[in-house]
């Protein structure tokens, strides 16, 4: 089995990487039903997701450093979401990701060449060398409390759309995040709170950054900074269908 990966991964190294994700997209096309995800499909047909990350495997370290900032991206919100995926197959069945003993602390990420965490690429990588806080909104985390995991593949040339809509996705739901203007009170995710200081270093507060992606007397509501904050409860629940 060993040999047959390297092989795999030697054979894929020839290729020209694909940008576009396509085979990730046709695994989140088929698995991917608004909040939810059918990890039980997955679990009984793994290959098309163990293709993917092969392929994401066989990228260098030295060819990953010539791809333009959004490529980068794109590839690591994938490989982190692809990753969270198997992880979760893995172990399946799990009622919780955090029912897995240190999740994203195990080196089970095969990453140029080395296994790595996926705290790893989070935190390491793609907080520190992009500095974008809508990453946030496209890593996800196999929690009913994260953002969406979106039904395609994060491509370079449409990254910055995407993020964006995921951001106003997630605002848009109300068991996480509502403004209740009667009562000046901002509901917020625990993911405004934990991540609080990528979102002030890019706009200076949580709520300048937010603002733009609400709409009507919300925004207004928020851009008069009167509202107390208040942090909504995460659901680690998984977020399965």
């Amino acid at each position: 089995m060993k040999t047959l990966l390297l092989l795999l991964i030697s054979a894929t190294s020839l290729l020209a990487f694909d940008h576009s994700h396509a085979k990730f997209t046709e695994v989140l096309k088929a698995n991917v039903k608004g909040d939810n995800i059918n990890y039980a499909a997955i679990h009984k047909a793994p290959d098309k997701l163990g293709s993917y990350l092969v392929d994401l495997a066989a990228v260098g370290k030295s060819e990953y450093g010539k791809w333009s900032d959004d490529q980068k991206m794109a590839y690591l919100i994938n490989l982190y979401n692809a990753a969270t995926l198997k992880l979760i197959i893995d172990e399946y069945p799990v009622k919780s990701i955090r029912d897995i003993d240190s999740p994203w602390k195990q080196n089970r990420v095969k990453l140029f060449g080395k296994y790595t965490s996926l705290d790893h690429i989070e935190h390491e990588m793609l907080r520190k060398d992009f500095s974008d806080p809508r990453i946030h909104f496209g890593v996800n985390c196999a929690s009913v409390g994260c953002p969406s995991l979106r039904a395609e593949a994060f491509q370079a040339d449409k990254l910055s759309a995407q993020l964006d809509e995921q951001a106003r996705n997630f605002l848009s739901s109300s068991s996480k995040n509502r403004v209740d203007s009667k009562n000046g009170i901002l509901y917020l995710s625990s993911i405004f709170d934990w991540f609080k200081g990528d979102f002030v270093k890019k706009s200076g507060s949580v709520e300048k950054f937010i603002a733009p992606y609400l709409s009507g007397g919300d925004r207004k509501a928020v851009e008069g900074g009167n509202l107390k904050v208040k942090y909504t409860e995460y659901d680690w629940s998984l977020n399965k269908s």
